[in-house]
């Protein structure tokens, strides 16, 4: 029987290659938690006088193009916590769920994924009246977020996150992906930002007032058939 043994070189270069191709594997993706970003941009419209945004006409597409210009994205997720009708508001609960589900759909057209975890649950706290008022809270997204961000650490899924939420709870997450040479990027908003985030991860992205008004509503695109406008 022949044996064959491969020399140094000849190892070193497929060790090389089967380094190179893992890396061409690894993706950056994008996770953002939706509530989040949404309480962010409302924040932002509301202290310049304007009406909150119809969510599902928000052009999101054209807004993270423009902030993330130049960062190929592999995948980009939004995540959202799962709405439940409460018994003691179940019109409002209703309207929410519908409000989900055009969103939802909304972000899908524009391509991105939508995860639901989680749950939006209702409950009765004090009032400024001294009433109880029903409030609806999310629960469980920054979780679900944490833990994608670790297995796709873990699995060598991914070479860089760019995370689209300003919820400290995420930090040791953060630590725990960068330990393990994974890169990640904190996309915050020029009012309020996160310190402890902008330590935390390798780099951060702000995204501007300007911008968000920019992209209060999807821009028409104009077909050969279309009639011009002035």
């Amino acid at each position: 029987m022949c044996s064959y043994t491969p020399q140094p070189t000849a190892r070193f270069a497929g060790v090389f290659r089967c380094l190179l191709l893992q890396l061409r594997a690894m993706q950056t993706i994008l996770l953002i938690d939706g509530e989040n970003i949404k309480g962010k941009i409302r924040s932002v419209f509301k202290d310049a006088g304007k009406a909150r945004p119809v969510w599902h006409e928000y052009d999101f597409r054209g807004l993270l193009n423009k902030v993330l210009e130049g960062i190929k994205r592999d995948r980009e997720v939004f995540y959202f916590a799962r709405i439940k009708e409460h018994e003691q508001s179940k019109e409002k609960s209703r309207q929410l769920i519908e409000d989900q589900r055009q969103l939802k759909m909304h972000l899908e057209k524009q391509e991105f994924e939508v995860i639901l975890s989680g749950r939006v649950r209702g409950q009765l706290e004090d009032g400024q009246s001294g009433k109880k008022v029903l409030v609806f809270k999310e629960k469980g997204v920054d979780v679900k977020i944490a833990v994608d961000m670790v297995s796709l650490s873990c699995d060598k899924k991914v070479k860089e996150i760019i995370l689209g939420s300003s919820d400290s709870d995420l930090q040791p997450a953060i630590k725990e992906v960068r330990d393990r040479q994974v890169s990640c990027v904190y996309l915050g908003f020029e009012t309020q930002p996160n310190k402890g985030m902008t330590f935390t991860t390798n780099r951060t992205i702000l995204i501007r007032n300007s911008e968000l008004f920019e992209f209060e509503k999807i821009q028409p695109t104009l077909t050969k058939s279309d009639p011009p406008r002035y």
